[in-house]
């Protein structure tokens, strides 16, 4: 009777540590989503706090015709691939870095609402990684770049349509003095 007792209690807690365990772990890796971008957490490192979308989406300066002086880039569904047309912006961004030393560029990458949250995150770290290898293979110091992962939280358009989502699909540039550069 003990030992049935025992072997109860055995399989009942092998089925509680698997449910936990299962718990932990529900979140599948979607397929595109690679390793991660940058920093301790995957997601990227924030150098910039004044300029950066966050900021500007409080102070209410955000937005797809707010541009500043480079400009956004847009990815396709699932992808953080640099589109063709996407090359020729970030040239011309990189141009503009180059004739500006003294400034810092944070790339943060951005996607459409459809996805977890978690998806999302590693998406978006991919998509700025991406611009950041490209800007580098341009000539800009790896040292004036940082990029950051907002995933899908700070969207520039919140309706569900094709094109909505297509804005939304970006990265954005927030630029700043580099440290020891003018005030």
């Amino acid at each position: 009777m003990a030992k049935a007792a025992d072997w109860r209690i055995a399989v009942v807690a092998t089925l509680a540590i698997v449910a936990l365990a299962g718990a932990g772990c529900s979140s599948k890796k979607p397929e595109g989503a690679g390793g991660p971008g940058e920093g301790q957490n995957g997601l990227g490192q924030s150098s910039v706090s004044s300029s950066d979308s966050l900021s500007q989406l409080q102070k209410g300066t955000l937005g797809a015709g707010n541009q500043g002086p480079l400009t956004d880039i847009h990815f396709d569904y699932n992808d953080s691939t640099v589109r063709a047309q996407d090359g020729e912006i970030l040239k011309t961004n990189a141009d503009w870095l180059q004739k500006n030393p003294t400034t810092h560029a944070q790339i943060e990458g951005h996607c459409d609402d459809r996805g977890s949250e978690e998806y999302n995150l590693a998406l978006g770290a991919k998509r700025a990684q991406a611009a950041k290898d490209y800007l580098q293979t341009l000539g800009v110091d790896a040292s004036r770049l940082s990029t950051i992962s907002y995933g899908k939280e700070l969207p520039l358009c919140a309706e569900e349509t094709d094109e909505c989502w297509a804005q939304n699909r970006r990265d954005h540039f927030a630029v700043s003095q580099s440290a020891g550069g003018p005030q």
